[in-house]
C-alpha cells in the first residue's frame, strides 16, 4: 500500500511517500494512524494528535472509521485552514 504525506506531516516524518505492508489487524484509518505512531519518533511527532489529521483513500477524503480494505493509496494531510 502506498502512503503519501503532505505539508508538515511530510516534513515531520521526513519523506513524501512510502510503500508499506500493513499488519493484518490494521482495518481502519484510525488503526493505521495509531500503528504509524509506533514506527518511530518522527511518526510519533507528526501524528501526536491523530484526530486532527485528514485522510484520503484513493483520492477521496474519508473519516477515521473508514475501512482500508481495497485501498491502494492513502494520503495524510494536516488540518486545513481557510482564509
Amino acid at each position: 500500500m502506498k502512503l503519501v504525506y503532505f505539508a508538515w506531516v511530510r516534513e515531520r516524518i521526513g519523506k513524501a511517500e512510502e510503500e508499506i505492508a500493513l499488519p493484518a489487524e490494521i482495518g481502519t484509518v484510525g488503526d493505521l494512524l495509531s500503528w504509524l505512531q509506533t514506527r518511530g519518533a518522527t511518526y510519533e511527532a507528526a501524528l501526536q494528535h491523530p484526530e486532527t489529521i485528514r485522510v484520503a483513500i484513493d483520492h477521496e477524503h474519508v473519516e477515521h472509521h473508514a475501512p482500508l480494505s481495497g485501498a491502494s493509496e492513502i494520503a495524510l494531510f494536516p488540518p486545513m485552514t481557510g482564509g
